[in-house]
């Protein structure tokens, strides 16, 4: 069951992946859906996001997410010539899960995300990979930047407080913020249903 879902996610599967069309719709409504909520419950979103980055149970709820996922690809992914380190990794991964959660109480939920972002990367580039439209250039964006925010995020946390503290100085940077979200997710769904 595993190995479908993952071939399904990374178009390993002889008959294709996760098409691009729902993938469109999808991240589309979800960023319109989010920063028009960020938008109406303006106080509600700030607050969230100055306690988030030392939020302990998001952060463990995150890293078992990404934990699943990471021993759901680790086990079925090619590794190529390093095929005999898995039986090390599929053992170290969840010792190292609850070590990280046990040990690592700072930033975890900076940290989780960054993971997360990581992971659903691939399956957005894997949707979008090779397709003809122009406009598939809008997944791959996005996926490239939640790779490079991902990345400082797992290893510098503390940028995330500090970006917050920075986003919500000035009302102007959080209306920028809300309302880029807001256009780049509806450009991105209207693609979706008129090009993919």
């Amino acid at each position: 069951m595993f190995k479908d879902l993952h071939d399904y996610l990374y178009h390993l599967a002889p008959e294709g992946g996760l098409p691009m069309k729902p993938v469109g719709i999808t991240l589309g409504l979800a960023l319109l859906a989010g920063h028009l909520w960020a938008w109406k419950n303006a106080e509600k979103a700030k607050a969230f996001l100055r306690e988030f980055p030392r939020h302990y149970g998001l952060g463990a709820v995150l890293l078992t997410i990404d934990f699943i996922w990471g021993m759901i690809v680790l086990q079925n992914m090619d590794m190529g010539e390093f095929f005999f380190l898995r039986k090390w990794f599929l053992m170290l991964v969840p010792a190292g899960f609850v070590l990280v959660l046990l040990f690592v109480k700072e930033f975890l939920a900076v940290r989780a995300l960054g993971s997360l972002l990581l992971l659903l990367a691939g399956p957005v580039l894997a949707s979008a990979f090779l397709q003809p439209q122009v406009t598939r250039l809008l997944l791959p964006i996005l996926g490239y930047a939640w790779i490079i925010g991902g990345l400082y995020l797992v290893g510098m946390p503390y940028l995330m407080r500090d970006g917050v503290d920075w986003l919500l100085a000035r009302d102007g940077r959080w209306k920028a913020a809300v309302w880029g979200g807001v256009g780049y997710g509806a450009l991105l769904l209207l693609l979706a249903l008129t090009t993919y």
